[in-house]
């Protein structure tokens, strides 16, 4: 293991953090069979050095893209630029792009942080926390600036995508988007975007924001030998995105829909004095199933 990562190990499970690389998950596997639970993240994508590349990552002060090269903050507009070379519009917030710190580092739990000075000055806090083959996340941001401004946050894990991948994520409606990938309004949810029970992905491209979410999802593995039960707070809709073609698809727990900034009430956004902070926690429960001893080599993308 390369000396900037960090290691975390329950009874069940192996978590890789690269504090370096945005305060990204490189891999979470199963100790007995090295296992993925996450997307498997190789020599080639740590080398990468691209938090896009690894298990997961965190999203703040914003998360996915905001439209118009900026947004309105009290004391007036705050001018954003593009931040990715696979993006034309600003995306994902700043902080998966800075060096984070080692905090705290115990047994069972890691505190990253990092202080940022863009967009505007905050510092953002994951705590990771392994038990019993859960991982539970909690990313705390907290402003820092003189003046308010608007905040969300979300977190962006990559997951496999086998033939048999089954989803079950309750959400009422769906924001449906146009060519640049902005919302361009709310609509009931088509049937196989209707994850109420447990169905497969959709075979074509899906990258959009669900809403008013209970907070739980089901992703059953049936080829990989797992299910991974999971739980959200301090997030009201999640982003999910299916490329066709790929070995991974990403169900992304997050604060506010894409280009809230925009939308009527800046939906999910939260306005931060300093010193005020908003969270958001997400917890991974990996469940073994029949089959569960695949050996690692056979189940990488």
């Amino acid at each position: 293991m390369p000396s900037e990562f960090i290691e975390l190990n329950d009874q069940l499970t192996r978590l890789t953090l690269a504090p370096a690389v945005g305060g990204s998950i490189v891999n979470w596997t199963v100790i007995a069979t090295g296992q993925p639970l996450l997307r498997h993240s190789d020599e080639h994508a740590v080398n990468t050095g691209l938090p896009g590349k690894l298990g997961c990552y965190p999203l703040a002060p914003w998360s996915n893209r905001i439209a118009e090269g900026g947004f309105d903050n009290p004391d007036g507009w705050l001018a954003l630029a593009p931040n990715s070379l696979t993006d034309p519009l600003p995306i994902h917030g700043s902080a998966w792009q800075q060096a984070w710190q080692v905090v705290s580092q115990a047994a069972d739990e890691v505190v990253l942080a990092v202080e940022c000075e863009t967009p505007f000055a905050y510092r953002a806090e994951q705590r990771f926390r392994l038990s019993n083959g859960q991982l539970s996340i909690a990313l705390c941001v907290t402003h820092l600036a003189e003046h308010p401004a608007w905040h969300g946050v979300g977190l962006h894990p990559y997951l496999p995508r086998r033939p048999g991948t089954r989803l079950q994520a309750k959400a009422a409606q769906v924001w449906m988007s146009d060519a640049s990938k902005l919302p361009t309004g709310l609509a009931p949810l088509p049937m196989e975007w209707d994850f109420q029970q447990l169905k497969g992905l959709p075979e074509g491209l899906v990258d959009n924001g669900f809403c008013q979410w209970d907070g739980h999802c089901r992703i059953e593995q049936p080829e990989l030998g797992y299910a991974l039960e999971c739980q959200a707070s301090g997030a009201d809709y999640f982003l999910l995105y299916c490329p066709p073609g790929l070995g991974f698809f990403c169900i992304e727990p997050v604060s506010h829909p894409v280009n809230a900034h925009h939308l009527p009430g800046r939906p999910g956004l939260k306005l931060l004095k300093q010193g005020q902070s908003t969270q958001l926690e997400f917890s991974l429960k990996y469940r073994p199933t029949v089959g569960a001893g695949l050996p690692a080599m056979a189940v990488h993308p």
